[in-house]
């Protein structure tokens, strides 16, 4: 593993692996505006807010898109608006403004409507772009490094092969001084006297007990037998949740847990120092990656058995180990785990050389052809009520 890597430095400090344009939509009538703008300029990723104009008791979802916007790997930004929802354009675009990075605004109603918006939109869009390509790129410690740790399409290979793998991935990156956090607490209900005794302070502990708990609340259906778990889970051989958590605790690694980052209302937490943290990242895979992009990972390292998704802003690196699923989209095989071929050290080994190029710059299996939505999700602030959760 390198020590260091090819970044783009932004105005605040940070330090971003590739260097996006993002249009972003605050509300759904500009998104076919804001696609139409990408037609003509192809170097820009779309962000939508496809749940509603209206703005209180969505400040969490305002807070992802501000974060997204804040992600390293955006260069600038142009935010679309059809102006007679209560979402004020300014309440993302100022927070990005303060960071350094060039915004541009347009606001359909006040820009006399729909075509002239999109010509508006065009010329900003290429102005942003040049803008973003002026920026040099220059090496960078690894300690300038946040990696996103998430499982999807879980089976019985990737407790075994692709979670170890990458848990022992995560262990050297800590050791290096690069960050990684991982998401869904729902996948870690059961392991919590586990994930105690790496909390680096009792106060840590508790929090990461509590919001596991919140979490099992949000989702669990009380009166039924549901568990947590996908259909596919099933499918690709899982039989309980204890047996799929304890499978995914192991994409976490070993070392100490400095915090769990809350996503709320009241703000997105970010790491303090380099280290290993827990989040409130959703489990849901689209939403999963706006999360880690608004907490500010620049690429995230996805444990899978076939299945996988991708994210605009953050390149995800899927890791699988089971070797009938794997297909062109799986950009590092450890199924040798599987076969006893390949130890968990050299399936890490590998793991940690791809991420090595795609930091640089290579891109992932399908990061140029798998498309992918900006998925926005946030947690329904009436059900957060009923469920007692603590605010930040």
């Amino acid at each position: 593993m390198k020590q260091q890597f090819q970044g783009y430095r932004r105005a605040n400090g940070q330090v971003g692996i590739r260097n996006h344009i993002l249009i972003l939509a605050v509300d759904e009538c500009a998104e076919g505006i804001a696609q139409a703008i990408r037609q003509k300029v192809s170097d820009c990723v779309i962000v939508t807010n496809h749940y509603t104009c209206m703005y209180g008791g969505n400040e969490e979802l305002v807070n992802i898109m501000t974060g997204a916007g804040l992600n390293p790997n955006v260069a600038g930004a142009l935010i679309l608006n059809m102006g007679c929802g209560s979402i004020d354009p300014a309440l993302i675009a100022t927070p990005l403004e303060q960071a350094g990075k060039p915004v541009r605004r347009l606001s359909i109603i006040k820009n006399n409507g729909t075509r002239q918006t999109i010509r508006d939109g065009i010329a900003l869009a290429q102005e942003l772009v040049a803008l973003a390509e002026a920026v040099p790129v220059e090496p960078v410690s690894i300690s300038e490094l946040l990696v996103g740790v998430k499982c999807g399409g879980s089976d019985t290979s990737s407790g075994i092969a692709s979670n170890p793998a990458v848990g022992r991935a995560v262990d050297a990156l800590v050791d290096a001084g690069a960050s990684c956090v991982a998401g869904e607490l729902i996948e870690l209900i059961g392991c919590e006297d586990i994930l105690r005794r790496r909390a680096v302070s009792p106060a840590v502990a508790d929090k990461l007990e509590r919001l596991i708990l919140e979490e099992e609340r949000r989702w669990h259906v009380p009166g039924t037998e549901v568990e947590t778990m996908s259909i596919g889970n099933s499918v690709g051989g899982l039989t309980t949740l204890e047996e799929k958590a304890l499978g995914a605790l192991h994409k976490t690694g070993t070392r100490p847990i400095q915090d769990v980052l809350r996503i709320t209302p009241q703000g997105i937490e970010q790491p303090q120092a380099p280290g290993m943290y827990l989040s409130e990242t959703t489990h849901l895979c689209g939403g999963s990656g706006m999360h880690f992009a608004a907490l500010g990972a620049q690429v995230i390292l996805w444990t899978t058995g076939g299945a996988g998704f991708s994210n605009p802003i953050v390149p995800v690196i899927r890791v699988s180990g089971n070797a009938s699923l794997i297909t062109e989209d799986i950009d590092v095989d450890v199924s040798g785990i599987m076969s006893a071929t390949q130890s968990v050290e050299q399936a890490a080994e590998r793991v940690l050389d791809c991420l090595d190029r795609v930091i640089d710059g290579e891109q992932t299996a399908i990061e140029e052809v798998g498309f992918a939505y900006c998925s926005l999700y946030q947690k329904e602030q009436r059900l957060e009520t009923l469920i007692h959760t603590q605010p930040v």
